[in-house]
């Protein structure tokens, strides 16, 4: 039989080929060793309602791993900024912002949530897997002192126009938000607040879940003329 860590490491392989990313034994290795704290944590936290190993890989992981090619596009239309800095809302146990952290090294990952057990996990989590790009704040997103970022991102964190609202601040120039939703959310664009755009709405297939996924891109309509995906 198999080792868990083995099997865990080929089917990580096994979803970044499928999505198109090249992962280093050490990044496959990195995740696998936070799955394994999200794990030790969790019963006493309470950071997910997922406990099956092999269902963390799939719903955690490879759903945060499907964005990060998008990520990656939207960043490289600023090739002068040697780091961007990426702020992750309502983090929880830092999905997706410690998938992020561990497979950008150049994306500095700040983890926001307002319970501070779970910012003390991130915090953890960086610590032992000594990820000087990962950073967690214990805080409320609209009450948070932060320079602004470059991409505000968030997993099923609120509606499109609360995140936007509870955020706006936090947009840097040329920023970006970047939601990650499940169905394509057709009351909620409707719903978006004025001087909110939505230049991009992107279908994403997360290898092994069958579910329906997105990503709502929005910027602030003013900056529309710097051209999409700009950061």
């Amino acid at each position: 039989m198999p080792q868990p860590e083995l099997t865990s490491q080929q089917s990580l392989q096994n979803t970044a080929t499928t999505l198109g990313l090249s992962l280093s034994t050490a990044q496959a290795d990195a995740l696998i060793s936070y799955l394994a704290l999200l794990q030790r944590w969790n019963g006493t936290y309470n950071l997910t309602a997922v406990r099956d190993p092999a269902q963390m890989v799939t719903q955690h992981l490879a759903d945060c791993m499907a964005v990060v090619g998008p990520l990656r596009r939207a960043c490289s239309d600023t090739p002068h900024r040697a780091t961007h800095r990426l702020l992750d809302v309502g983090s929880g146990g830092g999905l997706p912002g410690v998938v992020i952290a561990v497979l950008n090294p150049a994306i500095d990952v700040t983890c926001v949530d307002t319970v501070g057990k779970k910012a003390a996990f991130v915090r953890q989590v960086a610590a032992e897997l000594r990820l000087r790009n990962l950073h967690a704040a214990h805080a409320r997103v609209e009450q948070l002192s932060a320079v602004p970022f470059d991409v505000v991102t968030s997993r099923a964190f609120a509606s499109l126009a609360d995140f936007a609202r509870l955020t706006r601040s936090h947009i840097g120039v040329d920023g970006l938000w970047m939601a990650m939703k499940g169905k394509y959310p057709v009351d909620e664009l409707a719903a978006l607040p004025v001087g909110i755009e939505v230049f991009h709405v992107e279908q994403l297939v997360v290898p092994g879940l069958d579910a329906e996924r997105c990503l709502v891109w929005m910027r602030r309509q003013a900056e529309s003329a710097n051209g999409p995906g700009s950061l």
